[in-house]
């Protein structure tokens, strides 16, 4: 990474205003996954080591600036306690008195957790005021909240104006992880892709197919490559404002000559929707009409295992379905145990529901590197600057 870190700088007796990623879900108290607040563990505990006080700040879903019961930040910080094994206190609010009073009173290696940022709609307008107001809160930044990396919002890029500011070691993984699979890859390069959102797809490919060797599609974006390509799918979702750039990808693989397309050859179709009862496996040639796609087939994943098995790095970013429905969630479990067979290469695995397909196929341990931010691991893909990054110090 080329931004300082934690370990660039002397954190004793400082009091650390530390950015975090703690948007999880809460459930009758209780937080449903706490996978991001254990991924920052280790950011918290050298932070302890070397004496900081510690100043969390997250936000929590989107209460579009004011106060939401619900995306409170107390059951997170009663949760941390738990992780940590230390008393982690609340902060009344992010800003003002209260958050100022109990930040000056931390001794060593003492937690803070301020309330939810969103709560005050100057966060996301990056107003410097509020900028300012949280930077009195510390001593120095440390950002380790990559799925915010790419928002320039207040507490991730208009704090870095008044605090010295450094990367957590969560966002130095990621970056390093990232920038290596988009600039410097070990070939062959395998590249997966589903969702439905075909514009940020093509971003990808045009972004990665200088370097790529395979790309498997499925997901809903695989409907308007095959429709590019001639294909009647039917009543399946279909992005047709993106057909121009899924025929210019192809076009750009077959005028490369060696990069291997792989489209789906079979797939999971449902009649009257995710809610119908009728439902079956057929050739992507014979899709019924008034029928929709909802998954790839297993004739599709025994394809894409076969084309990936000779890649040393793979990325994959989109579900291959309808994956909050079974039956349609098939499709992307069984990428995700390809994924994990693959024992010799890099992989890499971004996007929540992507993320998700690998818990529940019991495989999440055996994948390099798991992506704790879908919309800042998205923009790296895509060859996008990260502002929260760029705006730490320089190594």
């Amino acid at each position: 990474m080329k931004k300082k870190t934690i370990r660039d700088i002397d954190l004793k007796n400082q009091r650390v205003l530390l950015r975090v990623d703690y948007n999880v879900q809460v459930e009758n108290g209780r937080i449903v996954d706490d996978t991001r607040l254990r991924e920052s563990l280790p950011t918290i505990n050298e932070l302890r080591r070397a004496g900081a006080c510690i100043v969390i700040c997250s936000h929590r879903g989107r209460p579009r600036g004011g106060v939401d019961e619900s995306l409170r930040n107390a059951p997170v910080a009663l949760h941390l306690t738990e992780l940590l094994g230390v008393p982690v206190r609340t902060a009344q609010d992010c800003i003002g008195p209260d958050a100022e009073a109990q930040a000056a009173s931390l001794r060593p290696g003492e937690v803070l957790m301020l309330e939810n940022v969103r709560f005050h709609p100057e966060e996301e307008a990056n107003n410097d005021e509020f900028a300012r107001a949280l930077a009195r809160l510390g001593d120095v930044f440390v950002n380790d909240a990559f799925g915010t990396a790419h928002r320039a919002h207040a507490s991730t890029v208009g704090v870095t104006r008044y605090l010295p500011s450094v990367a957590g070691l969560l966002l130095e993984r990621e970056v390093d992880y990232l920038t290596k699979v988009t600039d410097s890859p070990e070939r062959p390069f395998g590249i997966v892709l589903g969702g439905s959102k075909v514009s940020d797809k093509i971003a990808i490919l045009e972004n990665l197919t200088k370097c790529a060797d395979v790309i498997c599609i499925g997901g809903a974006i695989a409907n308007t490559f095959l429709k590019a390509r001639g294909i009647d799918v039917a009543d399946s979702l279909v992005e047709n404002d993106g057909i121009a750039g899924a025929r210019y990808i192809m076009a750009l693989a077959e005028h490369r000559g060696d990069i291997e397309i792989v489209l789906p050859s079979d797939v999971v179709v449902a009649f009257g929707g995710a809610e119908g009862a009728l439902v079956r496996t057929v050739s992507v040639a014979q899709v019924p009409v008034n029928w929709r796609i909802l998954d790839i087939g297993p004739g599709t994943v025994q394809n894409f295992a076969t084309a990936l098995q000779r890649c040393k790095t793979v990325v994959w970013n989109g579900p291959m379905g309808l994956f909050e429905r079974e039956p349609f969630d098939r499709g992307s479990m069984a990428v995700a145990r390809v994924l994990g067979e693959l024992r010799s290469a890099t992989t890499v695995v971004g996007g929540g529901e992507t993320v998700a397909a690998l818990r529940r196929a019991h495989v999440a341990e055996r994948i390099s590197h798991v992506s704790t931010g879908g919309g800042a691991s998205l923009a790296m893909l895509q060859g996008k600057p990260l502002p929260a990054v760029d705006a730490l110090l320089d190594a």
